[in-house]
Order: C-alpha cells, then sequence, then structure tokens
C-alpha cells in the first residue's frame, strides 16, 4: 500500500505534535527544494569551493530538525527559518575560509544574483551579511525580507505571509532594501 504524501504544512503540524514520522516524510518532500535553493547560493562561489551543496542542505537540516522552541506554522515558515540558517552557515564558513586564508577571498556572488541589481558587480557573501546586519537595526522587517527571499527563495506571496504584511507592501519595502544594500555594499569598494 503507497500513501500519498501530505503537504508540508500537514508535516510540519504533526511534527509539532510529537509525530517523528513526520519528520522523516518532511524531509523527503523538502529536501529536493533545499537542495535546489543551496545550488542557487552556490553557483556563484568560486569553482574551487569546498562547500557543497548537499552539505550545506545536511547542514541547514540538521539546525532545522534541533529547533525545539519553534512551533512550525507553513511552508513558508520552515523555509524562512532554513532561509536563515543557510545563511548563518554560508557566512560562517565564508569567514573561515577567509580566516584560513589570512586575507583570502570570499565567497563572491553578482550583486544582482544576491539582491536583483540591474549592474553587474561583485560582492562577497560576508560583505552581504554585514549589510544584513546594519539594515536590521534600521529596520528588522526589511532584513527579514531580504532573508526569506534571497536566501530562502520565498515568493512575495510567501513572504508576506510569513511576515504578517500585504504583498504590495513586500514589493515596496522590498525596492527600498535592494536600494539600501545597493549603497551599504557599495560603500565597502
Amino acid at each position: 500500500m503507497t500513501t500519498v504524501p501530505r503537504n508540508i504544512t500537514s508535516l510540519l503540524i504533526a511534527w509539532n505534535q510529537g509525530d517523528q514520522s513526520a519528520l522523516d516524510q518532511l524531509m523527503a518532500v523538502v529536501y529536493d527544494e533545499l537542495r535546489r535553493l543551496a545550488r542557487g547560493y552556490l553557483r556563484q562561489e568560486r569553482s574551487n569551493r569546498t562547500l557543497q551543496s548537499k552539505d550545506l542542505v545536511h547542514e541547514a537540516y540538521l539546525r532545522l530538525i534541533d529547533q525545539k522552541r519553534v512551533t512550525w506554522k507553513n511552508r513558508a515558515h520552515f523555509f524562512g527559518i532554513a532561509a536563515q540558517m543557510m545563511r548563518r552557515i554560508l557566512v560562517n564558513h565564508a569567514k573561515a575560509r577567509g580566516a584560513a586564508k589570512r586575507g583570502g577571498s570570499a565567497v563572491k556572488l553578482t550583486l544582482d544574483e544576491a539582491v536583483n541589481f540591474a549592474e553587474q558587480r561583485e560582492i562577497d557573501l560576508v560583505a552581504l551579511d554585514d549589510a544584513l546586519r546594519d539594515l536590521e537595526t534600521i529596520d528588522p522587517q526589511q532584513c527579514r525580507m531580504v532573508e526569506l527571499r534571497f536566501f530562502g527563495g520565498l515568493t512575495v506571496e510567501e513572504t508576506a505571509e510569513v511576515l504578517g504584511i500585504s504583498p504590495a507592501t513586500v514589493y515596496r519595502e522590498w525596492g527600498f532594501a535592494k536600494m539600501w544594500l545597493h549603497r551599504e555594499i557599495s560603500k565597502g569598494r
């Protein structure tokens, strides 16, 4: 007898209620999506990178299942938290590599890929993270929005759902956040 896979939200709710089999089913359902996101982030990294997409997914997954204080709400919430985990892992990896090489180059992403700017410029992941930390002190919602859209791969509608705001607000604030990040990252050049 084959069972029809349950959707992500119902699996998250079952896991919240203590159903450990829901966790196994959840991984089977979300693994490909997490892997796609990880490949997208790492595609812009140098060819001699040491972190592979499967490693990023596995590390993020281990951190996700270790979250004891999270009451999972839905797919968008799950991928929002996954975005935060992947951001931390990538930044920590980039910092460790840079420290090991004493000034070695950081993980490079095009600014277009990072935050959809029209001009092609390269930034490093550590610079993006630093700018996001600054943005968080000024406007935590915009910081979270960038995290959800870029690191989490969420749509405007999913981002709006996670943040509890309208899609129109996401569109407007997304534009402001991109301009602010562009200015901040450009200062360091």
